[in-house]
C-alpha cells in the first residue's frame, strides 16, 4: 500500500538546508511532490537536486517569507504546477539569542527575526489558507521551538516569536477544524542546521540549560575537541546527548505522512540525555 504521503503536494520554505532540506528529501523518497522555497537559490538548486537525482519531484521558487506577495507567488507556482498545494511547511527561521544588554549588537537580528519568525510564518499560513479551504483539505506545519514554552533569560525576543507561533498554530487549528490540520513542531537543541550561526551572544544558551549549563556545557567542548565518550553520541544508548537533525525531519515527516483524518497537533523530539529544562 502507497504511504499516505504520497502524491501529497508539500510546499517548504527555508528548504535550501537544514531541517527544510531533510524534510524536503525524505518526503519526496515517500513520493510526495516538493515545492521548495528559499531566499538562497543555490542551495534551493542543491536540495532540487538531491530529489531529483533519487528519482523524485520538485520545483525550486526563490521567496522570502517576509513579503507575502511573493508567499502568495509561491503557493501560485505550486498550483500552477501541481494543481494543490496540500501541505505548508513553515520552517524558514533565525535565532539571534542575546541579553537584554546586548540590545545595541542584536537589535538589527532581532527585527529580522520577527519578521521571519512570526510575519513569515503568518505569511505562508496566509497565503496556503484560501487554496486549502478551496480543495476542502490542508495540512500546516509550523516550526516553533521549546523556547516558545516559557520565558528564560538570553531568549526574550527569540522565544516570543515562537510563542506566537504557538498561538498562531492553535488559533488556526480552532478556526478549521475538519478543514486544514494543524501541526506545532518545537525542536530542542539541534546541533547541524545552521540556526547557531544566528546567535549574537553564546553565553545566551543558558537560559535554556539552567542548572544543568555547567555540566552540558562541558559536553560541547568534549564533543568539539573530539573526546566526547561514545555513549553520548551513540543514539541508542540513553545517554544520546544531541539530537541529529535527521531525527527530528524524519518526526515531521511522520506527522505529515497521517491519513488525512488523523492529525498530530504537536510534537517534541529530544536526545534522551540531553540538558535541556524547557
Amino acid at each position: 500500500m502507497p504511504e499516505p504521503i504520497a502524491d501529497r503536494v508539500i510546499v517548504v520554505t527555508g528548504a535550501a538546508g537544514g531541517f527544510g532540506r531533510l524534510v524536503s528529501t525524505k518526503s519526496a523518497a515517500l513520493g510526495a511532490r516538493l515545492v521548495c522555497a528559499d531566499i538562497d537559490p543555490a542551495g534551493l538548486d542543491e536540495t532540487v537536486a538531491l530529489i531529483k537525482d533519487a528519482g523524485g519531484q520538485a520545483l525550486a521558487v526563490p521567496a522570502d517569507v517576509t513579503d507575502l506577495a511573493q508567499m502568495q507567488a509561491l503557493i501560485a507556482a505550486a498550483v500552477s504546477s501541481y494543481a494543490a498545494v496540500d501541505v505548508m511547511v513553515n520552517n524558514a527561521g533565525t535565532m539571534p539569542l542575546a541579553f537584554f544588554a546586548d540590545h545595541q549588537q542584536a537589535a538589527a537580528a532581532w527585527d529580522r527575526c520577527i519578521d521571519i519568525n512570526i510575519k513569515g510564518v503568518l505569511h505562508g499560513m496566509l497565503a496556503a489558507h484560501d487554496q486549502m479551504l478551496q480543495q476542502g483539505r490542508g495540512h500546516i506545519v509550523n516550526l516553533s521551538s521549546i523556547y516558545g514554552n516559557f520565558p528564560v533569560v538570553g531568549a526574550g525576543v527569540y522565544g516570543a516569536t515562537k510563542a506566537a507561533v504557538n498561538f498562531l498554530s492553535e488559533s488556526m487549528r480552532m478556526e478549521s477544524q475538519g478543514k486544514i490540520k494543524v501541526t506545532i513542531v518545537k525542536p530542542t537543541g539541534v546541533p547541524g542546521t545552521g540556526l547557531a550561526q544566528g546567535i549574537v551572544n553564546s553565553e545566551a544558551i543558558v537560559g535554556i540549560l539552567g542548572h544543568n549549563a555547567a555540566a552540558y556545557g562541558q559536553l560541547m567542548q568534549a564533543h568539539a575537541a573530539g573526546e566526547l565518550p561514545a555513549e553520548h553520541t551513540d543514539p541508542d544508548h540513553i545517554e544520546y546527548y544531541a539530537l541529529d537533525p535527521e531525527y527530528l525531519a524524519e518526526q515531521i515527516v511522520y506527522a505529515i505522512n497521517q491519513p488525512w483524518g488523523v492529525a498530530i497537533g504537536d510534537i517534541t523530539v529530544r536526545a534522551s540525555g540531553d540538558g535541556y529544562i524547557l
